[in-house]
C-alpha cells in the first residue's frame, strides 16, 4: 500500500472568511462543517473530489505573515491563459493580488498567486502539466524551482 494525500489541514483566524475565498476564487464547497468545543472545522472541497482530497480548516489560528520571496503557496489550475488573467483583474480589485500575471519555462507556465484571508498564497495557473489544461503541454527543459 502507499501512502495518498488526503487533506491538508490549516489553522485560520477568520474561518467564514476563508470559507468564502476558497468557495468564491476555487470553486471549492463546504461538504463538512462541525463543532469541536469552541473551534469551529470545515471540509471543503472541489466538486467531484469530496472523498479524494479536502482542505480541514478550523477556527482559533493566526494569519500568516509570509515574507515577500517565501513562494510556498497551494496550487489550482486554470483551463487558459484568459482564466489566469480574470481571476487576478478580479483578486487585484479585492486587494488580495500578490503575484502579478507571468511566465515562467516548463513546468511552471503561466500564473498569479493571491493572498487568501488566513495569510496563505494560492496560485492559479495554466501550462503546468498538472490538473485542467494539462492537456497538450508538451515537455521542455526543467526550469530551476521557485
Amino acid at each position: 500500500m502507499y501512502p495518498r494525500i488526503t487533506h491538508i489541514a490549516l489553522h485560520v483566524e477568520d474561518l467564514d472568511a476563508c470559507v468564502a475565498f476558497y468557495r468564491d476564487y476555487c470553486a471549492m464547497s463546504v461538504v463538512h462543517e462541525r463543532s469541536s468545543g469552541r473551534k469551529r472545522i470545515a471540509w471543503l472541497a472541489e466538486s467531484g473530489r469530496e472523498t479524494d482530497f479536502v482542505f480541514v480548516m478550523m477556527s482559533g489560528g493566526r494569519t500568516l505573515e509570509l515574507p515577500a520571496q517565501d513562494y510556498r503557496h497551494f496550487g489550482f489550475a486554470l483551463e487558459s491563459r484568459a482564466a489566469v488573467d480574470a481571476v487576478a483583474e478580479r483578486a487585484r480589485q479585492d486587494g488580495c493580488l500578490i503575484w502579478e500575471p507571468r511566465d515562467e519555462p516548463y513546468p511552471v507556465g503561466y500564473y498569479c498567486g493571491l493572498r487568501d484571508p488566513g495569510g496563505n498564497q494560492v496560485e492559479f495557473s495554466y501550462g503546468q502539466p498538472l490538473g485542467p489544461g494539462a492537456q497538450g503541454v508538451m515537455p521542455g527543459p526543467a526550469s530551476e524551482a521557485r
